[in-house]
């Protein structure tokens, strides 16, 4: 008897309790499994536009125009079938349902949830995450207190090799299966889950060496557990190990571990040519007297492989801490955290790399008129490398023992700031006034590098007037922006005004934009560009509805004048 067997016999025995117990599902939950309402839904839509261009802008057609419909039907609320069409002065085109080249069923009943077809499942970020699979997959949570998830199925198919398709990779066939209990109390929390896959090789499979794709076999096992011994304090924590062999044919000597010892004698696991790798991930959160600080950690050995994920981040260290902080009397809120990664944990590579990020978020509040809102954030990347011909040519171990340091910093900051001048019934005015900061440098063995930094500023002041009864918005605003890239540098400024409202009995919405804007690069003017933009819409019937949309631009450039003209007219109709 295999172990798939073993495991939903098992399987089949913690839920015999729960099987005897239960109803026999009548037709009406049979068809809720279908969805609720008219078994058969149609809806679509058609609509019809035309673009008119002129000016002295080119590439552009004079004259086009568009029609497009589409119709869905959807049957029981599960299936969609969607036709479309589409038809230009360029060509025309339609689409049509296709057989599904995947399909999967989730049917529910009174807290138990099967996965049948091509679905995907997650125990943990080390075992099983989101990988897609073909088979079937069960959660079982009748009662909220513990829970029971299993899965078998196929991850990968059988892709044999073409030497004339260089594009498509060959694999093996790639079977699967694995578990997850848990328990949820309202102060503890317990998980275990495992997760083994292997790849099976058709005696009649041909796939070079060459291409180092071989046939894998992993099983990983992660626990998991939380508990909270006191008010307001949280302590998490994740173990996971994780056996692969990265070739079934390899019969070389294993990295054994007393854990990876452990592994194979409990799960009938060969651990010759077998590497063990584990991932740990710690966390506290403590929350007193409105304020929250919390503390995390994760490790995750270098080589850390699970065949449950498509990618798998390892040879890292995390460290996070965080904090949440409200001040004079809940009008302020201040929060920050920050974070510490590095790689190389078992010191064996050419070159290192550690990461600091750093935020913080204040809020101030101190009425109904003012709202302050302060971020600033900080990213710092530092790059140790030492090139192999420095050990081979030096003469002492003190020689060259920093070949390259490395550092790149990233800061930025931003405040906003709002101020209503006057509210009530009739009448809303305000102003806003937001400020940002953005700076990137270079530092190599200590020196900034002015040619390899950057700088941006942006500003923009804003002034609202809403008429409520009237339903009409009047915005102004001025916009600025300067850079610095090496340098160079570059202004951008200029105002705005903006103009909207609803007529006739909200039916009809209309608008119009204006915006100028000046340029400059190291002092020198490159240009001004004018905007004129205007739109409307009218709704009837409820399901139809004319728009119209019309930009007028003008560029005064060092070589010359340019204007272009564009205009968009369009019919909808919904049903």
């Amino acid at each position: 008897m295999n172990r798939a067997k073993i495991l939903y016999l098992c399987t089949a025995a913690l839920l015999l309790p729960l099987l005897s117990s239960a109803q026999q599902v009548d037709l009406e939950h049979f068809r809720d499994l279908f969805g609720k309402g008219k078994p058969i839904k149609v809806n679509g839509g058609v609509s019809a536009s035309t673009v008119f261009n002129s000016g002295s802008g080119g590439g552009r057609q004079p004259f086009s125009w568009f029609l497009n419909g589409n119709v869905n039907t959807n049957l029981f609320g599960r299936i969609s079938l969607p036709f479309s069409f589409n038809l230009t002065n360029a060509g025309g085109g339609y689409s049509y349902p296709t057989m599904p080249n995947r399909l999967s069923l989730h049917p529910t009943y009174k807290g138990v949830t099967a996965h049948i077809g091509d679905v995907a499942m997650s125990f943990s970020p080390y075992t099983l995450n989101g990988h897609q699979f073909t088979g079937v997959g069960l959660d079982i949570a009748p009662e909220q207190s513990w829970s029971i998830s299993v899965m078998y199925g196929r991850l990968l198919r059988a892709v044999d090799y073409d030497s004339t398709v260089r594009s498509i990779l060959p694999t093996y066939k790639r079977m699967g299966y694995g578990a997850k209990l848990s328990l949820n109390q309202p102060n503890y929390a317990l998980s275990l889950n495992f997760f083994q896959a292997k790849d099976t090789k058709d005696p009649m499979q041909y796939i070079p060496d060459t291409l180092r794709i071989y046939p894998k076999e992993n099983l990983s096992v992660s626990v998991t557990g939380m508990v909270r011994p006191a008010k307001g304090l949280e302590l998490t924590m994740e173990y996971a190990n994780s056996a692969m062999k990265l070739d079934k044919r390899d019969n070389a000597g294993a990295i054994k571990t007393d854990v990876g010892n452990l592994l194979g004698s409990v799960f009938m696991y060969d651990i010759k040519n077998t590497q063990f790798f584990k991932a740990i991930r710690a966390g506290m959160n403590y929350a007193f007297h409105k304020s929250v600080i919390g503390l995390g950690y994760e490790r995750i050995d270098p080589g850390y492989q699970t065949l449950g994920a498509y990618y798998m981040n390892n040879d890292l260290e995390n460290i996070t801490v965080n904090l949440s902080q409200p001040l004079f009397h809940d009008k302020a809120t201040i929060s920050g955290n920050v974070g510490y990664q590095r790689d190389d944990l078992n010191h064996s590579k050419a070159g290192s790399t550690f990461r600091m990020v750093s935020a913080v978020n204040a809020n101030y509040m101190p009425n109904d008129k003012w709202n302050a809102n302060f971020t600033y954030s900080n990213f710092q990347t530092y790059t140790h490398i030492k090139p192999q011909f420095d050990y081979i040519n030096q003469t002492n171990p003190y020689e060259n023992m920093d070949t390259l340091n490395f550092k790149q910093i990233s800061q930025s900051a931003g405040l906003t700031l709002t101020y209503m001048l006057k509210a009530n019934k009739t009448k809303s005015h305000n102003i806003n006034l937001n400020l940002s900061v953005q700076d990137a440098a270079d530092i190599q063995n200590n020196v900034l590098w002015k040619g390899n930094g950057s700088r941006f500023y942006n500003s923009s002041t804003a002034y609202t007037l809403l008429l409520i009864p009237k339903q009409i918005s009047i915005t102004g605003a001025f916009n600025m922006s300067y850079n610095t890239i090496g340098r160079d540098d570059f202004l951008t400024l200029g105002p705005t005004f903006g103009l909207n409202a609803r007529l006739f009995d909200k039916k009809v919405t209309a608008g119009f934009t204006s915006s100028y804007n000046s340029s400059a690069n190291n002092g020198q003017q490159q240009g001004q560009v004018l905007n004129l933009r205007m739109n409307a819409a009218y709704m009837f019937m409820k399901k139809h509805n004319l728009n119209m949309n019309a930009v007028h631009q003008t560029r005064w450039t060092p070589r010359g004048t340019a204007s272009n003209v564009t205009a968009t007219v369009g019919y909808n109709y919904s049903f």
